[in-house]
C-alpha cells in the first residue's frame, strides 16, 4: 500500500447496496485505525502530514460515511445511524476488531460504536469530542456557530474555528490548510446542504440527551480510551474533554497547548507519538 496519502487512490465498496468511498494505505496491521472525521468534511479534511505519520505503524482507512462527499445515499440525522453505518462499513471490508479515531462529531459516532457495537472497538481515540447531553457548538459563541454553518466554509474560515488566535497556532493553521490542499488526484466533491442539515440535527438530539443516561452508557465501556482536546477549543471546550475522562473507567486525558479544535492538525508529531504509545500499549 502506498505510504503517502496524497496519492492513495479513492475506493468504492458496496455496503448493504450503497456505494461507500474510502482510502486505505499504511503498513499492514491485524488491527487497521479507521478515521471519523468533523461536521461537514469529507476524507479530504484529514491533515496527509498526521496520516502518514500514523500509517507508519498501521493500517489507516479514512472514508466518507453514508451521505458525505462521494459516498452514496442520505446523511441520517442522529449519530446512532451514522455508527450503524460505520460498523456495516468496516464490515464490508472484512474486518472482525478495529481501532477508532474519532474528531469532533466523528467523536460521537465513535461513542455510539462504544455503546452499540462494543466488540467491534479495540481501543478508542476521542478527539475534541463531547459526551453525551453536551451542547457543545450549540452553546458557543454565536459567531462560531454563524461561520460554522455558512453555506460555503472558505479556508480562512477553519483559521479561526480550529486554531487559536496566536501567532504559533495560525501559523500552525495555514501550514495545515497548505498541506490539505496539496492532493491533485481523486479530490472530493464538497459536502451537500442535505448532509449539514442532517448532521446538525443529529448533534441537537445528542444535546437532548439524558445526562444520567449518557453517564451509564460511559461507565459501561470496558474499552481503554485517549481522550484528546485543544486548549482552548471554540466549538466543543475542554471541560467536555475532562467530562469524558471522568466518566470512562479505562481514559487517559492529554490537553495541547495555545491550540483549539484542530489541535492534531497544529501537533500532527506530537499527536501521532501519543496515538502511537496508546495504540501500542498493553491495555490495563
Amino acid at each position: 500500500m502506498s505510504a503517502d496519502y496524497d496519492l492513495v487512490r479513492t475506493q468504492k465498496v458496496a455496503v448493504k447496496g450503497t456505494a461507500f468511498s474510502y482510502r486505505r494505505f499504511g503498513a499492514e496491521s491485524a488491527v487497521p485505525l479507521i478515521l471519523l472525521t468533523h461536521f461537514r468534511a469529507s476524507m479530504d479534511n484529514w491533515d496527509p502530514l498526521l496520516l502518514n505519520l500514523i500509517a507508519k505503524e498501521r493500517t489507516v482507512v479514512a472514508f466518507d460515511n453514508k451521505g458525505v462527499a462521494s459516498s452514496e445515499g442520505a446523511t441520517p440525522e442522529t449519530y446512532g445511524a451514522m455508527a450503524d453505518d460505520a460498523a456495516d462499513f468496516v464490515a464490508s471490508l472484512g474486518y472482525m476488531k478495529v481501532d477508532v479515531l474519532g474528531f469532533s462529531i466523528g467523536g460521537a459516532i465513535a461513542q455510539q460504536l462504544l455503546f452499540k457495537h462494543s466488540g467491534l472497538l479495540r481501543k478508542c481515540v476521542l478527539a475534541a469530542s463531547m459526551p453525551p447531553a453536551g451542547k457543545g457548538i450549540l452553546q458557543s459563541r454565536p459567531e462560531v456557530a454563524a461561520v460554522a454553518t455558512k453555506a460555503v466554509v472558505e479556508l480562512k474560515d477553519f483559521l479561526i474555528l480550529f486554531f487559536e488566535d496566536s501567532p504559533l497556532s495560525q501559523r500552525a493553521g495555514r501550514e495545515y490548510l497548505q498541506r490539505r490542499s496539496a492532493r491533485t488526484i481523486d479530490v472530493e466533491p464538497p459536502t451537500t446542504g442535505q448532509t449539514m442539515e442532517a448532521q446538525g440535527k443529529a448533534r441537537q438530539a445528542w444535546a437532548a440527551m439524558d445526562v444520567a443516561q449518557g453517564i451509564t452508557d460511559l461507565k459501561s465501556v470496558a474499552q481503554p480510551v485517549f481522550v484528546a482536546n485543544g486548549s482552548n477549543d471554540v466549538m466543543i471546550s475542554n471541560p467536555y474533554s475532562f467530562s469524558l475522562y471522568q466518566s470512562l473507567r479505562n481514559a487517559q486525558l492529554i490537553l495541547y497547548p495555545d491550540s483549539g479544535h484542530g489541535f492534531l492538525f497544529q501537533y500532527p508529531e506530537l499527536f501521532a507519538a501519543h496515538l502511537s504509545i496508546f495504540l501500542n500499549g498493553v491495555a490495563p
